[in-house]
């Protein structure tokens, strides 16, 4: 006597385990195409298809996929070399900081320099309006010299 919810049973589970065998091993075939697409590499799709490629061929390419998707760096580019425009010892990093310091008094002092001489240009008049104690206005600093005047000739309004 057999029992046919055994049979049944048992022919489920391997359909189930060969479907998870069949899954499992395409993610992890997979898994160099996701770095590839998470680090923005430029051979995405090359990786992509050289992932299914590897699964007729044994898993031979696999490992060979796994380094190739790893040494792009989204930020370096290829290796693992100190990154483009950086120093590559601390002395020309000294030097590089050095020079940004000198550059940098250089283009302070030029401003100090325009800076007084756009100060000097504008006269006692604005000195007096940068004055805490000032009474004129912006609004009066605003109006031209020829409308003050000829609003003061016309005498106060009633």
């Amino acid at each position: 006597m057999e029992d046919p919810f055994l049979n049944y049973f048992a022919l489920g589970l391997l359909f189930f385990v060969v479907i998870v065998l069949v899954y499992g091993i395409i993610a992890i075939h997979d898994i160099p195409a996701r770095i590839a697409h998470a680090r923005h590499h430029p051979h995405e799709d090359a990786i992509h298809a050289a992932g299914w490629i590897s699964l007729f061929m044994l898993h031979v390419l696999w490992p060979f996929l796994w380094i190739w998707a790893m040494m792009y760096q989204p930020g370096r580019g290829w290796g693992f070399a100190h990154k483009p425009g950086e120093p590559a010892s601390p002395k020309e990093a000294l030097t590089e900081l050095e020079e940004l310091r000198r550059r940098m008094a250089e283009i302070e002092a030029k401003l100090e320099i325009e800076d007084r001489a756009a100060q000097l240009s504008k006269g006692p008049r604005r000195a007096a309006l940068d004055s805490p104690g000032s009474s004129v206005s912006a609004a009066e600093e605003s109006v031209p010299a020829t409308e003050v005047a000829a609003a003061e000739s016309r005498g106060p309004r009633r």
